[in-house]
């Protein structure tokens, strides 16, 4: 089973394993919301609108990883503006805990394409927009095949490889080869980058 068919056993996974891990997870999230309140203030949770499911724009959620803008400070750009604590709750993917929640609602899935920015919308071609036919992921073909370390018309070419391929066989694999990347932390970051390049506009 794989493809459409695949669907909509996909989304009972989803809700028995994302409302399971949300669960399990409670205790770790706690302490985690405590160190972000005292390392970096409130708010304790990042949130951003992100297009998901046929383009369809939802409120993402994550522990808050960089401290607020401040040109005075000097603290205008991401590689500026994430702390070294931050950096650990990226590199060990606790930022994505309450991202759970997400799953739990129907935003998202535990594996899929990450759901990128709204302004990047209109800066895809017809063909890397197909990554909107499925639900966005906590991870993804994309993540584990290098991260951030990945170009972008790589990390594309990954997302549309799942959206074609996708089958519990394929999804189970992505996340054992999750687990092993985070234990590792590898492709945290882009190369001369804190997180990712800004991507394009077509022609620019």
């Amino acid at each position: 089973m794989r493809g459409a068919a695949y669907d909509p056993l996909k989304r009972v996974i989803d809700v028995f394993l994302g409302g399971l891990a949300l669960v399990v997870s409670l205790p770790v999230q706690a302490v985690v919301a405590v160190l972000v309140r005292r390392r970096l203030g409130a708010p304790v949770l990042f949130r951003q609108d992100r297009p998901g499911k046929d383009e369809r724009v939802f409120e993402l959620v994550k522990f808050r990883t960089m401290v607020d803008p401040d040109p005075a400070r000097g603290l205008v750009s991401d590689e500026e503006r994430l702390t070294p604590f931050g950096m650990v709750l990226r590199s060990t993917s606790l930022d994505e805990l309450p991202t759970l929640w997400n799953v739990v609602r129907g935003d998202m899935s535990l594996v899929g394409p990450r759901p990128l920015l709204v302004r990047y919308l209109d800066r895809y071609s017809p063909v890397e927009r197909r990554r909107h036919e499925v639900r966005p992921g906590v991870t993804g073909l994309a993540q584990v095949s290098g991260r951030n370390a990945l170009t972008w018309s790589d990390k594309f070419a990954r997302d549309l490889e799942y959206v074609e391929q996708r089958s519990l066989a394929l999804d189970a694999r992505i996340v054992v080869r999750t687990l092993l990347q985070v234990l590792r932390r590898d492709g945290i970051s882009a190369d001369g980058s804190a997180t990712m390049p800004e991507l394009e506009v077509p022609g620019g």
